[in-house]
């Protein structure tokens, strides 16, 4: 089974104590920081923008994984591209998504496209081959915490075969409800990252020891 990197979310981390929780995530053992942008719009939740990621990357090295739920994307890459490793962008709302794949690319960063439930595999085949990563939300995007709709596997799966088949080097992130007890079901269906919000910053553990549980679960 391919290794899998683990992108805590910090959509669900206690914000009053922001910086600390970030750096308890890279202690313990994150492989990226996962940030989702919403706008209100695209999905109804507001969330944070450019300002405050700009203000993690002083206090954390790992590679930020930032989640554009916008409108008109294109117009806020430019924003994110000096904190930003992967800058991800929806299919949904994104009528040119090429181009924007290349402004994100041109910019020197890692590009993503990321396709919603209700979405079918066919609307991303034209993108395959011009993406570093696709991500597929398990869940409606616009709140943490929800449960996975653990049929979206299928589609994580139908994807690792296109990219396969096409000789694509793109990855596979899923977003959205990702436990313990569904993580290993997630990696078997072809997913390279795996985003986890309430899963590592929760009351009950610290992130160190809701990720090592994380692990624990991938390699049983």
């Amino acid at each position: 089974m391919r290794a899998v990197k683990l992108a805590p979310s910090i959509l669900t981390a206690d914000f009053g104590r922001l910086a600390d929780e970030v750096r308890a995530a890279e202690a313990g053992g994150a492989d990226i920081l996962h940030l989702d942008v919403m706008d209100g719009r695209f999905v109804p939740n507001i969330t944070f923008g450019h300002v405050l990621v700009e203000a993690l990357r002083k206090v954390c090295s790992l590679p930020f994984d930032i989640h554009l739920m916008t409108v008109e994307p294109e117009r806020q890459v430019e924003y994110y591209a000096e904190a930003a490793d992967t800058i991800n962008v929806h299919i949904e709302v994104s009528p040119h998504i090429n181009r924007t794949l290349d402004a994100i690319r041109k910019l020197g960063k890692r590009a993503g496209v990321c396709i919603n439930p209700g979405t079918p595999v066919g609307a991303i085949e034209e993108s395959l081959g011009d993406v570093d990563q696709v991500m597929v939300m398990t869940i409606n995007p616009g709140w943490g915490g929800q449960q996975m709709i653990e049929r979206q596997l299928d589609k994580v799966a139908e994807i690792r075969r296109r990219l396969d088949a096409g000789g694509y080097r793109a990855e596979i992130e899923i977003d959205g409800g990702v436990k313990v007890g569904n993580a290993a079901r997630c990696a078997a269906a072809g997913a390279d990252v795996l985003v986890c919000g309430s899963s590592v910053f929760n009351p009950q553990s610290t992130p160190a020891e809701n990720l090592a549980a994380l692990r624990a679960a991938l390699r049983a």
